[in-house]
């Protein structure tokens, strides 16, 4: 069984570090090729994090894409968007052409992320640090 790298880009992690409130699946069982990648999956989490009297949930929603090379759980909005948070995320990017727009946001993040072990440090003195990919 290959094992595949999944990559977190949400502002502290530990707050999807358990099952999310509600999922809603975009796409399953694709082959939709990005950059090089071959897209299979794509859902939106939503992660309740708290609730506030008079502004009602603050929603973290985060966009789940599985592709052929690894993984990408990335946020996609957050804030106290109400009771239907992820149902008016699902209804923007599906009238709007968005998610083709999602699906390269996170295969450039991913690519990004990746390449992260790739950077070459020459002449360092400490104060003036340049990287270089590789």
């Amino acid at each position: 069984m290959i094992t595949m790298e999944k990559i977190i880009e949400v502002v502290d992690p530990h707050r999807i570090e358990r099952a999310p409130d509600k999922t809603v699946i975009l796409m399953s069982d694709g082959k939709f090729l990005e950059r090089g990648h071959v897209v299979k999956n794509i859902c939106l989490n939503l992660y309740l994090q708290k609730k506030d009297e008079k502004l009602g949930p603050y929603s973290l929603i985060t966009v789940l894409i599985e592709t052929d090379k690894g993984v990408i759980e990335m946020t996609y909005d957050e804030g106290y968007r109400g009771v239907n948070a992820i149902e008016e995320a699902v209804a923007f990017l599906t009238s709007h052409l968005g998610i083709s727009g999602l699906i390269l946001r996170s295969i450039i993040q991913m690519d990004q992320s990746m390449n992260k072990n790739n950077l070459l440090v020459i002449d360092s003195n400490e104060s003036d640090v340049e990287f270089y990919e590789v």
